[in-house]
């Protein structure tokens, strides 16, 4: 028998009114007319194991279609466990909308299941945390959220509903929804980037995560293209200009960065991994000058010596900016012998590491997993990254060829990601490779949710770097101590096993010449399927910084 209309039909009407077709939970009874509403709305409902990977898969959602994700998680515990989620929207700026349960309005303060006042803790995480206002006002409520969740700069909001709320009848509400009016930059700060530009010898173009969830890549791939700048790409940056691109200088990062004069960041925060912001003062170079460009005021640098910086639609920045430098002068040829150095520095790069992308070495290198994927990820592969070293490598050897198509945690370096993006990277992207590189540490925090991806039909190729420690520790801790602590896991433990034990299909590798064809039956298989890989606990990836 269908059941009446109420206001968890509201709540999900609204929610498809801005473009939501999936809903992201874990089965809880505070939530119950929203499963309803989105049965009576003909919204897809996609349960998992775990109310993180609810989170996760809602926020990779918003990052690979630019649409804002929704995860719908009970009272209590299930939004406490889904608070890592919302933090690592909250630090990718990723509008995502998080609906929780409520203990009844009339039992309020009696001690009813799962009661707790969530917005407080919400709250330093979120664009906007609150508790809706009453059954006939849910539809606005609903609006509210998703309209602050998807203006700049976009983030997570949470909303809950008290449980008799939700139950009771509530007004159909109408939604016309509308674009955020685009923010236009101040045209003289423009004009000052200009002039730098005009001046410098060696410039650089980091371009981040926001061009594209901005849909800035066509205006940010012409402006480097016409003013023929030197780019690195940060987080979902990468792809903007894709792999091989004669202006792509990713593995001549370190002497870029080192020696430019000049360093224009666009769309991405000055953190730990563009080195707090300063850059040059190597190699006998003068330290650079630092240009700041953010899609809105908020977003921008306070803790780094800038001498310029614009805010607002990235497109509207960047196209303007290109016709402030026609207007300043600056000629492309000016920076032809820098961009050459660095061309001739990646070339020099890649080569010297092609001996390690195919080494036969026993144990396996990870570097010979990324020389093997290399042969078989197609050109539309979604790649996502869940880990710590193993990941590192990712970072360095995996490079797009189109925009969109990169997942990694984000500066808040949450582990456990992996399943929940892997859910949404299927539904998002039916028709490519969906690729998950999981350290074994990683694939602690939600292999169960492999049963999500059986269960839903989901197919994923995961690769796990298997080296049986926790790499990013044990090899600091013995640096510092000259011994390690709780730094150990299984030496080749059977992840594959627990992926089949699920449903799915998998195997362990553990010489050089299996990973190929390992992978080659994990695209074919049609099924979550895991190539388990045992790699060398000695080599630990050559960073930089630890980013603390």
């Amino acid at each position: 028998m269908e059941s009446a209309k109420h206001a968890g039909d509201a709540a999900v009407a609204v929610s498809k009114a801005y473009g939501v077709e999936t809903m992201f939970t874990l089965s809880g009874g505070h939530v119950f007319p929203l499963y309803d509403g989105a049965v009576h709305e003909g919204m897809r409902i996609l349960d998992v194991r775990h109310e993180q990977s609810a989170v996760f898969a809602a926020e990779a959602t918003a990052r690979l279609t630019r649409k804002p994700g929704l995860a719908v998680l009970t009272a209590g515990p299930g939004i406490t466990n889904g608070v890592s989620g919302v933090a690592t929207a909250h630090f990718n700026g990723s509008p995502v909308v998080v609906m929780g349960g409520r203990a009844p309005r009339s039992r309020w303060g009696s001690g009813a299941l799962q009661e707790m006042d969530h917005p407080p803790l919400l709250g330093p995480i979120t664009k906007l945390a609150f508790t809706a206002t009453g059954a006939d006002s849910i539809g606005q409520d609903v609006e509210m959220a998703f309209r602050t969740a998807v203006a700049p700069h976009r983030g997570p909001v949470f909303l809950d509903y008290y449980m008799d709320d939700l139950f009771a009848a509530s007004p159909e509400h109408h939604v016309e929804t509308q674009s955020p009016s685009p923010l236009e930059p101040d045209p003289d700060s423009l004009r000052a980037i200009a002039r730098l530009l005009a001046e410098a010898e060696r410039p650089v173009l980091v371009y981040g995560s926001d061009v594209w969830m901005d849909r800035a890549e066509e205006a940010a791939r012409d402006f480097a293209e016409n003013w023929r700048l030197p780019v690195i790409p940060n987080g979902q940056g990468r792809g903007i200009l894709p792999a091989g691109h004669e202006l792509l200088v990713t593995r001549a990062r370190g002497q870029a960065f080192a020696q430019a004069d000049l360093v224009i960041v666009v769309g991405t925060p000055l953190d730990f991994r563009l080195g707090y912001g300063w850059f040059g003062g190597k190699q006998g170079a003068a330290p650079a000058k630092v240009v700041h460009i953010a899609d809105a005021p908020s977003q921008l640098s306070t803790h780094a010596e800038t001498v310029a910086s614009a805010a607002g639609d990235l497109s509207v920045v960047l196209w303007g900016l290109g016709t402030a430098c026609g207007d300043a002068g600056v000629k492309p040829t000016a920076y032809a012998d820098w961009l050459s150095r660095l061309s001739q520095a990646a070339a020099k790069a890649i080569a010297d590491d092609a001996g390690l992308l195919a080494a036969d070495s026993d144990p396996i290198h990870p570097m010979r997993i990324y020389g093997e994927l290399a042969k078989v990820l197609a050109d539309d592969a979604v790649v996502i990254g869940d880990g710590g070293d193993f990941v590192s490598y990712a970072g360095k050897y995996v490079e797009p060829k189109q925009p969109g198509n990169w997942l990694d945690p984000g500066p808040y370096g949450c582990l456990g990601t992996g399943l929940g993006y892997a859910m949404a990277a299927r539904l998002a992207r039916p028709s490519s490779q969906v690729v998950l590189l999981l350290g074994d540490g990683a694939a602690g925090f939600s292999l169960m949710d492999a049963d999500s991806l059986v269960r839903h039909g989901l197919p994923v190729v995961m690769i796990c770097g298997n080296n049986g420690i926790w790499g990013l520790e044990k090899h600091p801790m013995q640096m510092l101590y000259g011994y390690d602590v709780a730094a150990e896991l299984q030496p080749q433990c059977r992840y594959d096993q627990v992926v089949t034990a699920l449903g799915g299909g998998g195997e362990l590798v553990t010489q050089p010449s299996e990973i190929g064809p390992a992978l080659r039956r994990a695209f074919d298989s049609g099924v979550p399927y895991m190539v388990n890989i045992a790699t060398d606990p000695q080599v630990a990836y050559p960073r930089a910084t630890s980013g603390i």
